[in-house]
Order: C-alpha cells, then structure tokens, then sequence
C-alpha cells in the first residue's frame, strides 16, 4: 500500500516505544475531581450546580446556550464541595465545580440508547452529540456538533477519521484502534449516516502497521469505508495536511475542510460519538498516554475527565528523576506544566515528563537567515520572516503574508539552530489580529 502524505514537515524522535504496547488501563479516581467549565473551543459553560448539591454519574453540571460551545457531565457520584475558580491546565484560572466523589458511582439518567440508529433523524443524532458533550479530543477541544453541522451550501463528500497520532510519545489512538477497532467502525459509520452518499477513510501513519492491519480487517465488508497508510512524518495529523494527503485537494487560505467537502474527526471522538449514539452515555472519559524519560511506568490510561494530573503520575510509577519539563499533550503543540495540581480535561491527550536530554532546552539566539524554517513549514509560510513582523508589531504586514494560516505545529521551531520561539511569536501575532478585528 503506497504511503500518502503532504509536502515538507519535519521527522522528530517518535518517543513511541514507551507504551505503544502498553494496553488501555483503567484509572479509579480518588476522592477529589475538578471540572472546568472550560473544556472546548468556543464559549466557556456556566455551573448548573451549587456547593452542596448531590450528583450522579452522566449529570450535567455545566452548560451554555451559545452554539460553540459543549455541555459538561460529572464522571462520578458524589456531593459538590465547592463552585469556584480552579487552575486550568491552559494556566489560567477558571470557574469550576469541585466535586467529593462518594465511590458509589450512581449512575443518573443520562442519554437513551439507540442501537438501531438508522431510525434516528439527522438532526436527532446532532442532539445526542451536542448533549452529550463531545469535542474534538486530539487537543483543539471544538464541538464536534458544530463540525456535523456545516452551512447547507457545503455538500460534505469524504469523512475521514484521524488515526496519524503525529504528535511524539503519543499512543492512545494507536491503542484505541486495537483494543476498540469495532467500535471506531461504528463511530464511522454513524457519522457516514448524517452525509448519505459521503466516503469514509481511516487515515494511519505506516509506523503503526498492527492498527492498519486491524482496521482494515473491521473494514474489508464495508464498501464505503477505506483505510489508508500515511507516511510517518511529522504534522500529517494536522486537519489540512490530512486532507490533502487523502484526497489530493488543499483547503483554501482562511478556510476550512467542510469547503471542500471534507469533515475531520479524531479516533476518540468517534468512540465517543458511537458511545453517546448506541449507549446513551455523554463524555465522561478519555484515553490518556502518561509518557516520557522521567516516568517510571509509561503507560495508556482510561481516565475520567477531572483526575487529578498527580494521579496519573502516581499510577504511572512516579518520578525516576525529576522532569526538566511536563506537557499536556505532545511536545510540539502541548502545554506545559508548571504544577501538577490540574484535572483531565476533555482535550488532554497526554502528560509527558521529560527529561534534560529529552526536553533539550536552549537559549533563543539570532537568526541566521538559513531558510530551514521555510523548508520545514507545512503550509508553505515564511516563519522568519513573519516571526520579524511580530517583534516589531506590525501585525498587518504579519496578516498580509498570512500568519493566520499558521497551525501552530512548531516544524519551524524544531528545526531552527538557533532555537528561536517561532511558535510562541506567532499565537501572540494571530491573538492580537483577532483582537484588532473584533476592535
């Protein structure tokens, strides 16, 4: 099978070999979890509980009328200890529901099963996703309601499920398509039931041979459903990049998949999806790789979404030495750490802790004008030179060569030899145009 891909982009370490035979391990929550009402792209969710309240397993505790937006469900039983703001893993604090967990696991009434969803509407399935609280779990956190649901002059021809996992370290998708490869399938095919007459394709980096192997097989009697091996390269898991390596077509500057006819969406999700739509059962977990030279026991847990982050690290084995650096998420586009005092929300995807050799952090020097930047961008921009226009504030000239389209996949900022923070330059300058547009 040819191996697709995109042009330019970087080849890091994998850092794999740590848990990609690690299998999915449950995580018991201890007593206290903590629930953002911040979990998604979009409009941040309003409490639904107070200090005192009871609360069952599947209940919403959190909401918002507006449409980007995606409503929170408490992962266990027990009694609200406190609404108030909290630490976010994004380092801002933000409005949270502390809840005591009573170990009972009382399970309230959630959403209604439908295993023979074929009868449901499509607007009806659009409803069971919005309620049932499911974002984008590769790490943008976007409602995946809004993502099912694109303007009526956007005919949506190809869905494709996200199985690169580009990011280094990182392996719960990988496990996922092994250990749930049925119910990714399914997740598919809900979906493929919205667009009739769309095409499915499972896109998967060819460094995980064993999951093309066994999603292939869960696909050989469906005709509208095709995988495709991806060349192992770093950022092919990026929406566009996907895009063009399975379909050849290139998303057009400033817009999105859906005008091309094409709807993204990560292996999780998907799960997720066909959980809510067959099960009844609104985002309450999710697969986390807990990774890195530091950690003791590498490994893939099931977490419920408001673990501590200190648990994990504690069912992981702890420190073997103490991390230079932690991420949530992966080391080109994570966050980093600076207290483990946070909780799992619905975007991590993992927790890194690396070490001196690993993190290899330097000192930002001058720019050498070596174009390696420019060769490494998978959207074809000029990093340095937009990187410039932000350190002199001249963010219209920063617009102008189209900074906006930046992905914030750090290729220029791995391969820069002189360690310059491109990235961090370029969130600055997209903020501040967003900013100046909204002025």
């Amino acid at each position: 099978m040819k191996s697709l891909t995109f042009r330019h982009g970087v080849y890091p370490p994998h850092g794999k070999q740590y848990t990609e035979n690690k299998p999915i391990e449950r995580l018991k929550p201890k007593e206290i979890l903590v629930f953002p009402m911040l979990q998604n792209a979009g409009a941040t969710c309003e409490p639904l509980v107070k200090k005192g309240d009871k609360v069952l397993v599947g209940q919403k505790i959190g909401d918002s009328k507006k449409f980007i937006s995606s409503p929170i469900h408490s992962s266990v039983s027990g009694v609200v200890k406190d609404v108030t703001p909290m630490l976010h893993p994004n380092g801002m604090k933000v409005m949270s529901v502390v809840i005591e967990n009573d170990g009972a696991f009382e399970q309230g009434t959630t959403l209604l099963p439908h295993e023979k969803y074929d009868s449901l509407s499509r607007e009806e399935i659009i409803n069971i996703i919005h309620e049932a609280g499911i974002v984008g779990m590769g790490g943008a956190g976007f409602p995946t309601h809004v993502k099912l649901s694109p303007p009526a002059d956007k005919k949506i021809d190809t869905i494709i499920i996200n199985g690169a996992e580009c990011e280094p370290y990182l392996t719960s998708d990988h496990r996922v398509m092994l250990e749930k490869t049925d119910r990714v399938v399914e997740g598919l095919k809900i979906i493929l039931h919205l667009f009739p007459g769309a095409k499915g394709y499972i896109g998967i980096e060819n460094n995980k041979p064993d999951a093309i192997e066994a999603m292939e097989k869960a696909v050989e009697n469906e005709p509208n459903i095709e995988v495709k091996a991806l060349k192992t390269k770093y950022p092919q898991g990026g929406e566009r990049l996907l895009v063009y390596a399975i379909t050849g077509k290139e998303v057009p500057s400033g817009g999105l998949p859906c005008d091309i006819g094409c709807i993204v969406q990560n292996i999780d999700t998907v799960v997720a999806i066909e959980r809510a739509v067959i099960k009844g059962r609104p985002l309450m977990r999710r697969i986390v790789t807990v990774s890195g030279g530091a950690i003791k026991e590498p490994k893939n847990f099931n977490v419920r979404i408001g673990t501590s982050t200190r648990e994990l690290i504690e069912a992981a084995g702890g420190f073997t030495k103490e991390p230079v650096k932690i991420i949530s998420g992966g080391p080109m586009m994570g966050i980093s750490l600076y207290t483990l005092d946070v909780p799992v929300v619905k975007g991590t995807s993992a927790i890194l802790c690396l070490t001196e050799e690993e993190a290899k952090l330097e000192k930002e020097r001058n720019c050498i004008r070596c174009g390696k930047c420019v060769e490494a961008c998978p959207m074809n921009l000029l990093p340095c030179t937009l990187n410039s226009f932000v350190l002199r504030d001249d963010f219209e000239s920063f617009e102008k060569y189209h900074g906006m389209d930046c992905i914030e996949c750090g290729s220029c900022s791995f391969v820069c030899p002189s360690n310059r923070y491109l990235v961090q330059s370029f969130r600055t300058g997209k903020c501040t145009v967003l900013s100046n547009r909204k002025k």
